[in-house]
């Protein structure tokens, strides 16, 4: 186990110091580079969620990843983006963020046993696009859009995890996670804004159908860069309007798929039907 100064591979548990100000509640999760903790802020006197780079992780790119998300954060605030409070360089980088109730899309998805009702899931792509088109008005993308990375609660979706942001551009192949890699981010090609709306008509097919646009989806192999994903229908019997949208925004090409804004209006229309 470990203390703020201690141990190789532990994680620390519940009272122990987190950072100047801050305790542990619970250890939430461990991810390949970050733990993340329920922690309690002193200052604030309210509970928070603390991400800190893993004590056997020591990569300075890992993290540089988390310092970029904390700046990226604090400089932004949206009703449907989760919210910074504050990023800690030393003696160890942590980024302090709001807490937030609800649950995820995800495991509202896979605990549910009905799929979501048509207008619930084109609301959803509504909130999504209006976090993802203020995200671009800044001059990022997300890149790593999920429906782990979606918190709704009282039907207020909120997005997380911005650790894969950055500005439009040629990136690595493979960023991001293998079942929701656009064709570009699986070959390594220059993304931009149609990547994000990728990433958001593979979360709402999901949303509406409870699979993975490309279920063979794994680490090196990225059956998106050659094919396409079967349409919606295939699997959900839906207005055809929502399939039409959510088979766009997986289009192979980016130049064919839709903007956010006209994402965000043609879902609007569908909420008000």
């Amino acid at each position: 186990m470990t203390s703020v100064n201690g141990s190789v591979n532990g994680h620390l548990h519940e009272g122990e110091a987190l950072a100047s100000g801050y305790e542990v509640i619970a250890h939430l999760a461990r991810g390949r580079a970050l733990d993340v903790y329920d922690a309690w802020s002193l200052e604030r006197d309210c509970r928070c969620v603390a991400k800190v780079v893993r004590p056997d992780r020591h990569e300075p790119r890992v993290r540089r990843r988390l310092v970029r998300e904390g700046e990226l954060l604090l400089g932004m605030a949206h009703p449907h983006l989760v919210r910074a409070y504050e990023l800690r360089r030393r003696p160890r980088t942590v980024l302090i963020l709001e807490t937030l109730g609800g649950e995820t899309v995800e495991h509202m998805i896979h605990s549910a046993q009905r799929r979501p009702a048509v207008p619930d899931v084109a609301h959803l792509g509504v909130q999504i696009c209006s976090a993802i088109g203020y995200l671009h008005g800044r001059g990022h993308l997300h890149l790593d859009l999920k429906p782990s990375n979606v918190i709704v609660e009282a039907g207020r979706a909120r997005v997380l995890d911005l650790s894969l942001a950055r500005r439009p551009g040629r990136v690595r192949r493979g960023l991001g996670s293998p079942p929701y890699l656009s064709p570009e981010q699986a070959r390594g090609e220059r993304v931009g804004a149609g990547t994000d709306v990728w990433g958001i008509g593979a979360t709402l097919y999901e949303t509406a159908t409870g699979l993975w646009p490309f279920p063979d989806a794994a680490h090196g192999l990225y059956p998106q860069a050659g094919r396409r994903a079967d349409s919606v229908a295939v699997s959900r019997r839906a207005p055809g309007e929502l399939v039409r949208l959510i088979d766009a925004c997986l289009e192979p090409d980016p130049a064919d798929r839709p903007a956010v804004s006209e994402l965000a209006d043609e879902l609007d229309a569908i909420v008000g039907d």
